[in-house]
């Protein structure tokens, strides 16, 4: 199970890009495109582009395309932000896991949905996803909007709002600070954990904002992004190699409502420290996914859907439900 997890988005990949295409590995970085113009004719009762209702169903609730927003600001729940065709899917086997598989979705005029970017190795926290505090190097887990970029690096050609910065750039981590979870420009740092966007290093020559709490709750972790990686596991961010993060990029439209998906496609563990052991709920076998996670707002529902999609790829092949 855990080899089909780290596998399943690159199955997806092959299959909603077209018949005949070889399965990437989930470490393969180079990007996949649609043919401008092409078309399928949907049998009755599918969806129009991959004729596989239950694959671009599930995408459209990731992304929000049938979801509505739970009111916590992008807490967890699919649909955070309203609908997008723009969409980064993050997924790893266990919560505890610090490294994880990223692919980046585009919705066609026709409502089907085409990788366009990975799948790709992607390093997550130190401790894995889950509920995101302050001082807890763990990942976020949820659905939220992408909505501000910056980089020591020029501007690449992103349409989304960026700013290069220099030493006079900070991301307020100070839970005492009225600017709190905000970039803000000064000589002077705002005190506590907040971090100098330039100092940091290569990690931060293209990046992107995750906004996970947009309410800038003290205590619920700021400075979360999508970033350059150092190859190694991150304070909470997810962490991608560089030319592909410059290609993400470029591909990413404020119009287009970009949102990131970061979850879990099994049982998470019930605590902070990786090798906790995974929470069974009442009827599940253990090893298989339950219908809790990590206390995080609607990560019943995104584990959910992930673990369809973990489903869907052995049915499709005549597989069966065993997997090594």
């Amino acid at each position: 199970m855990r080899l089909l997890g780290l596998l399943v988005i690159a199955v997806l990949a092959a299959i909603v890009g077209g018949a005949g295409q070889s399965v990437a590995a989930p470490e393969t970085t180079t990007p996949e495109t649609s043919t401008p113009g092409t078309s399928t004719t949907p049998s009755p009762g599918t969806t129009p582009g991959s004729g596989m209702p239950l694959l671009d169903g599930i995408l459209d609730q990731l992304a929000g395309g049938t979801g509505s927003d739970d009111g916590t600001g992008g807490a967890g729940a699919p649909g955070a932000g309203g609908p997008t065709s723009q969409m980064i899917v993050v997924t790893a086997p266990k919560a505890s896991d610090t490294t994880a598989t990223l692919t980046a979705f585009d919705r066609g005029a026709d409502g089907s949905w085409k990788p366009v970017i990975g799948p790709t190795k992607a390093y997550l926290g130190s401790l894995g996803m889950g509920e995101p505090k302050d001082n807890v190097h763990r990942t976020p887990q949820g659905t939220f909007p992408l909505d501000q970029a910056f980089g020591r690096a020029e501007n690449p050609g992103t349409k989304m709002p960026y700013r290069k910065v220099d030493q006079q750039d900070w991301w307020d981590s100070n839970m005492k600070s009225p600017t709190y979870n905000t970039h803000v420009r000064q000589p002077q740092s705002p005190g506590g954990d907040s971090e100098n966007l330039y100092n940091s290093g290569p990690v931060y020559d293209y990046a992107v904002n995750i906004a996970h709490n947009p309410q800038r709750t003290p205590g619920r972790a700021s400075a979360m992004f999508l970033h350059v990686t150092n190859g190694e596991p991150t304070m909470g961010c997810v962490a991608i190699e560089r030319e592909l993060m410059k290609q993400i990029l470029v591909w990413l439209d404020p119009a287009k409502n970009p949102k990131i998906t970061i979850g879990v496609n099994q049982g998470a563990p019930a605590g902070d420290a990786p090798g906790a052991t995974p929470q069974t709920a009442p009827g599940t076998t253990p090893g298989t996914t339950p219908p809790t996670t990590s206390g995080v707002p609607g990560a019943d529902v995104l584990t959910g859907l992930l673990s369809q999609l973990v489903g869907v790829v052995p049915a499709l092949f005549g597989l069966g439900g065993q997997a090594g």
